[in-house]
């Protein structure tokens, strides 16, 4: 879209979202009254194939979570695709567009290779990708869609003129531009890197890629990275390196706070909402812990950094932005990557209700002011790396940083909770209801007892 054009509205709302919010109430009102009605809900795609149960155990057929429009949990469907049909993130336009690859087979371009995955990672973000308000799912995919980002598996196939360090039957993990919750994805190489050795399941590699990146760009824009640092020292040359990190222990903020301890930041305050997460904070390498669910979290945030901070990591959104901004020091940046707080976190469905609390919530957002920005030498930036599909380099440059610090044994492996495919709907009422612990890792196949 033009940059000077400004998008159209409907009562002020985006009409995308007001789509958005008509199909989850619709989903909401036939699951809540008439349940018999729930299968018109469930559009499929000619990729599919109409007996999936009869040949769901032919392991030469990918299997995959399709969302056929936005809902409710009842668009989370396990599909088996026909033969040779694999799914594929929408940056590899040269193949065909996401979420599948063509039905009459494919050549296999010299940049990419199908990966046999195994494993793969289920994030919030995921949740919103079912309801319809990830701006970069529907402006790239659309609907049906295979979510997910994070993948780990084995390389099934690789290109005629295979120029890559890649050979069938290597382990590897990366990250794919949707389509990761499948058996099967064509990936580029770009975005692949072999398992280390130090990492012993593909269910913990496949808990790295996406929360490690984002982590590490967020450092970027702060001014810590990349290169010119000895260890433990930052080529950020401002006297003031203290960092806040909201959500310390959570998936993005647990790498964070150790990549802030590798690269020199401190003092490193950590924010927590629950006193379980304390101990947790403190062990990852945070030299104070707000527990905002016993303390005022900006009294304590002051106490712990007098003088501001110079960066301050915020995926919360409505709840503290406004905060987070007035806690930053001369010269501090708020570095903003998510709005958790503007969602409807423990909600697996969303009622009408819910739709009028995310719209209050949306008119409340702070604005900054260029002026005050300028007088008050301070920064706000903002990022989504779902939207970084021309933006290969840095992001290999960063992906072989953090395979180093893994090799190394710098950065540790989250906490895995492990689920089937059969059981994603359990996954995302999991990861919806802001109390799951570490990361929530799906493995493709099935035990022996499914």
């Amino acid at each position: 879209m033009d940059a000077n054009k400004q998008r159209w509205t409907i009562l002020g709302q985006d009409p995308e979202i007001l789509l958005a919010a008509l199909a989850n109430i619709l989903s909401w009102f036939v699951v809540t009254f008439c349940p018999r009605f729930l299968p018109y809900l469930l559009p499929s795609s000619p990729e599919e194939e109409q007996d999936g149960d009869a040949i769901s155990i032919d392991a030469t057929r990918t299997r995959c979570i399709s969302i056929g429009r936005p809902g409710g949990m009842e668009q989370l469907r396990l599909v088996t695709l026909k033969k040779d049909i694999c799914t594929i993130g929408y940056n590899v336009k040269h193949v065909s567009p996401a979420p599948y690859t063509p039905a009459d087979g494919f050549e296999l371009p010299d940049d990419c290779v199908v990966v046999k995955n195994l494993a793969f990672s289920v994030n919030y973000a995921d949740c919103t990708i079912r309801w319809g308000l990830y701006e970069s799912a529907k402006k790239f995919v659309g609907y049906p869609i295979v979510p997910g980002f994070d993948v780990a598996g084995t390389i099934e196939r690789v290109p005629k003129n295979n120029n890559s360090n890649f050979k069938v039957g290597d382990r590897v993990f990366g990250c794919t531009l949707f389509g990761a919750y499948s058996s099967r994805v064509v990936i580029p190489t770009i975005q692949l890197r072999k398992i280390p050795d130090c990492i012993d399941s593909f269910s913990k590699a496949a808990s790295f890629p996406a929360v490690s990146l984002t982590a590490l760009y967020a450092l970027h824009l702060a001014g810590y990275f990349p290169g010119g640092f000895d260890e433990g020292a930052s080529r950020h040359k401002f006297k003031n390196k203290s960092i806040l990190i909201h959500s310390a222990a959570g998936g993005v903020g647990s790498f964070l706070v150790q990549m802030s301890k590798i690269l020199g930041l401190g003092p490193i305050v950590g924010v927590v909402g629950r006193s379980s997460k304390v101990d947790e904070a403190y062990r990852l390498g945070c030299d104070a812990v707000i527990d905002k669910s016993s303390e005022d979290l900006w009294s304590a945030a002051t106490k712990a950094c007098p003088d501001g901070f110079s960066t301050i990591m915020d995926a919360n959104g409505v709840s503290t932005l406004k905060e987070s901004y007035n806690s930053l020091a001369p010269s501090g940046r708020l570095i903003v990557f998510g709005f958790h707080s503007n969602l409807p976190l423990g909600q697996a469905m969303l009622n009408p209700l819910e739709w009028i609390k995310m719209a209050r919530k949306q008119s409340n957002m702070p604005k900054f002011n260029a002026m005050d920005l300028t007088v008050s030498n301070k920064s706000v930036l903002g990022f989504n790396l779902s939207f970084f599909a021309d933006e290969r380099e840095i992001l290999s440059d960063m992906f072989d940083q953090i395979l180093e610090w893994i090799s190394n044994e710098k950065l540790e492996c989250p906490n895995v909770v492990e689920m089937e495919m059969k059981n994603i709907a359990l996954a995302h009422e999991f990861i919806s209801s802001g109390k799951s612990i570490g990361k929530i890792v799906v493995t493709t196949e099935p035990t022996s007892s499914s």
